[in-house]
């Protein structure tokens, strides 16, 4: 196989990767607290002595953008938003995780919790209980307070290396660098976050990699028929 041809199926596979990618970005266009997901294309050159060089693409760094979602005002007691650059953090079966959908709400224990059962904690990794029954409000810097007296605060957390970032899911992340307490953001209660995806932008950055994609098919169909062709040709001969 030529090398235009291997370069060609690899930069298939690197834009098939990005298709995906940018679809599910769309599909998560109106997920609260969603952060868009891209891609990173780099060259990868295998070079030996007395051969020609081989340039390939790959496609295998994601990156998340950290731009912030519009925020929504709910007027939920268990809505809350991070104004910032901060969050929250939770308890998952995996371990802690970090989030910014901030769709709460209050479980049987009186833990708050994720829709998806997972528990918040405050900055010190303890779980954040909300007392059945009473008044909840929460200050700009995550203290809760139960009819009008302090009973804990919401963790509002930053990584240590913003680039050490792994999405767990679509609104879940892990870092292996730490956390520190956030300075420079805010929690609003009865406010959520939504998705940061321009569904305008990711639908025409769809159609350019399609395009792509097809651009790089018609090539590889072309180079067949000459291969097949260059072949039927020495039979006859």
């Amino acid at each position: 196989m030529e090398a235009s041809t291997y370069a060609t199926l690899s930069r298939q596979s690197g834009l098939m990767n990005e298709m995906r990618i940018v679809a599910n970005n769309i599909a998560n266009a109106a997920t609260t607290g969603y952060r868009q997901e891209g891609v990173v294309f780099s060259e990868y050159i295998q070079a030996a002595p007395d051969h020609s060089t081989l340039s390939m693409t790959r496609a295998q760094i994601r990156n998340t953008s950290l731009l912030e979602g519009a925020l929504t005002e709910t007027g939920g007691r268990f809505d809350f938003a991070i104004d910032g650059e901060g969050y929250f953090l939770l308890e998952t079966e995996e371990g802690q995780a970090l989030t910014r959908a901030g769709n709460f709400l209050p479980n049987a224990d009186g833990d708050l919790v994720t829709t998806g059962g997972a528990r918040v904690l405050d900055a010190g990794g303890a779980p954040v209980f909300l007392p059945p029954g009473a008044q909840i409000m929460v200050a700009s810097d995550g203290t809760i307070s139960a009819d009008g007296q302090p009973v804990g605060q919401i963790g509002d957390v930053v990584p240590v290396d913003p680039l050490s970032l792994q999405r767990r899911d679509g609104v879940m992340f892990t870092t292996q660098a730490g956390v520190d307490p956030a300075e420079r953001s805010r929690v609003l209660q009865g406010f959520i976050e939504g998705s940061n995806v321009n569904p305008i932008l990711q639908v025409a950055r769809m159609i350019e990699v399609q395009r792509a994609y097809e651009l790089g098919q018609s090539f590889l169909d072309r180079e067949d028929q000459r291969v097949r062709n260059a072949v039927k040709s020495m039979i006859r001969s």
